[in-house]
């Protein structure tokens, strides 16, 4: 007796599946993780979705509830299993896994016990798919991604953490709304770690090439009348209040990371403010990964750019990198 698909379908080719070629696996899908992989999928940036989590009946449920959504989406699988067979030759890895700060619980424990963490997570992405670049959004971003550096082996480019691409969002966003203008029409930076130390490039923000700083001498600074200041620091706190609104945050994180994903899957070699290893770069002498805006393609980072900063700016990247350093030169089984 015929099945169906045979009356149905005549073979013109070879039955062998068509590898993807834009395969994307997000590893946890918790809040981010889901708000990743939504993100992914509606910018149709992926042939192929996977995810791996521990907890087998969340991530069957979320697996199932996208898989219903496949007649308004144009990725052909979704799939999702514990066993990290399942994202065997992925072009691209978002990793959103990870433990919670306790209450009390120092920075340190609490990137120690992550570190544990990865070492179960990061080898088995790289045994199924190692030419993969790895996007590392878990926190804290910056110190996490120096562990995925050094625990998968791979090549600095093809290691990126999602940085302050975040952060100069929220900039750029909270700035614009200040000017009346569009988001996308004010220009600005945040680098450095992505959280309490990054740094507002003020020397560098411009609408249509004309610099505030120009404009306004004290921008930025506590003399400056417009109190612009402020901006930065409601971007630091941004996610604390967030996080106290609604217990945590993930759509914008969610966004960011399908934008970074665009310019890897697309080949665009559009700038992004990423986390990259900056030794040597700026006067930073340590191994440490904070954000630079970064040239990101197909093969990850291809290029930093070499941003000019001032005096002030160059000593709190310095900060903000003595900052990281300061955590990792503790960590243990790296």
């Amino acid at each position: 007796i015929m099945s169906v698909v045979e009356k149905l379908l005549t073979p013109v080719a070879s039955c062998a599946a068509a590898q993807p070629r834009n395969k994307v696996t997000v590893v946890g899908v918790g809040q981010v993780g889901m708000a990743c992989a939504i993100s992914i999928l509606l910018r149709d940036l992926c042939d192929e979705l996977a995810m791996v989590d521990v907890m087998e009946d969340r991530l069957k449920g979320e697996m199932m509830d996208l898989q219903h959504g496949s007649l308004f989406l144009k990725c052909p699988k979704i799939i999702a299993d514990k066993d990290y067979a399942v994202t065997a030759n992925s072009r691209l890895v978002v990793v959103t896994a990870g433990v919670r700060q306790q209450e009390g619980e120092s920075r340190l424990n609490l990137v120690q016990r992550n570190v544990n963490v990865f070492k179960s997570i990061i080898p088995q992405i790289v045994k199924y798919s190692p030419d993969c670049i790895l996007v590392v959004v878990s926190n804290p971003v910056d110190v996490l991604t120096y562990v995925t550096w050094k625990l998968s082996g791979l090549p600095k480019h093809r290691v990126i953490g999602s940085g302050t691409n975040l952060d100069s969002a929220r900039f750029r966003h909270l700035m614009a709304e200040h000017l009346g203008i569009h988001a996308s029409s004010f220009n600005g930076w945040v680098l450095g770690e992505h959280g309490d130390t990054s740094v507002p490039v003020w020397s560098g923000t411009n609408v249509a090439g004309v610099n505030l700083q120009k404009l306004n001498p004290e921008i930025g600074t506590d003399a400056d009348k417009e109190k612009l200041k402020g901006v930065h620091k409601a971007v630091v706190d941004s996610a604390y209040e967030v996080i106290k609104l609604k217990g945590y945050t993930n759509w914008a994180i969610g966004m960011s990371v399908a934008d970074l994903t665009e310019s890897i899957v697309k080949n665009l070699s559009r700038v992004h403010p990423v986390s990259t290893m900056v030794k040597d770069m700026h006067g930073i002498g340590n191994e440490v990964f904070l954000s630079l805006p970064c040239v990101l393609n197909g093969n990850g980072v291809s290029n930093v750019i070499n941003v000019t900063l001032t005096n002030d700016e160059v000593a709190q990247l310095k900060k903000s990198a003595d900052t990281l350093w300061g955590i990792q030169k503790d960590l243990k089984d790296l």
